[in-house]
């Protein structure tokens, strides 16, 4: 049986451990941060050691057949309500999911404390806050290559149908985000607005270029 030293320790460093990913989350300024990093942490902690030895009285006893990992077990698909609660949809951008990746960790790391695997807990802590702090730069450089913009098209009625427009983007095609067709102040002439999301910085002149070669095309400005 766990005495009551070890439990304290255990409960206290879930808690110390799930303050560390915490407050990076918090540094961000998102919902989950500092307490609930913490809160998840130890709970996970106690389901563990309720798990490992909550039930130490009755297993021995006969006619009666436990299974106490599955209160472990649980915790993993059981956190996953606080995960989905971080996760926002905004416009075409998904925001929150590495938060509750960060979440469903930190519950990790409260079944290693609360399993008394304090090495891995503290190894997980370190790579974990790694990934959040040191490797966001990188991913900041390779976000900030792709670009949103909008192209205005002053064109010829029928000179650039979707399916055209499909061929002059090739592989860019898929970025297309709304695609907004609409008579324009010369007759015969359409105004069309084009609307993509995650172009390289550099292919965006590539694809003016291409639409203002095409027949038909009077103009392609960039917003």
């Amino acid at each position: 049986m766990l005495g009551n030293g070890e439990l304290l320790v255990r409960l206290a460093l879930a808690a110390l451990l799930g303050s560390v990913i915490g407050a990076e989350r918090e540094r961000l300024l998102w919902a989950a941060g500092l307490r609930t990093h913490m809160l998840v942490a130890v709970g996970a902690c106690l389901f563990m050691v309720v798990s490992a030895f909550g039930f130490a009285d009755i297993r021995t006893a006969s006619h009666v057949i436990l299974d106490p990992s599955r209160v472990a077990a649980q915790v993993v698909s059981g956190i996953g309500f606080l995960g989905a609660g971080s996760i926002l949809l905004r416009g075409e951008v998904v925001k929150g999911l590495t938060t509750a990746a960060s979440l469903w960790t930190v519950a990790a790391i409260g079944l290693a404390v609360g399993g008394g695997l304090y090495i891995a807990a503290m190894a997980a802590t370190a790579i974990i806050l790694g990934i959040l702090a040191g490797i966001k730069p990188l991913e900041e450089y390779f976000r900030d290559r792709a670009t949103r913009c909008c192209l205005l098209v002053r064109a010829d009625h029928g000179a650039l149908t979707v399916d055209i427009l499909d061929r002059v983007l090739g592989g860019y095609a898929r970025r297309i985000a709304r695609y907004v067709a609409v008579a324009g102040e010369e007759p015969g002439q359409d105004e069309i607005s084009i609307h993509l999301s995650g172009i390289p910085r550099g292919a965006v002149e590539g694809l003016v270029t291409s639409l203002r070669a095409l027949p038909g095309i009077h103009g392609v400005d960039r917003t």
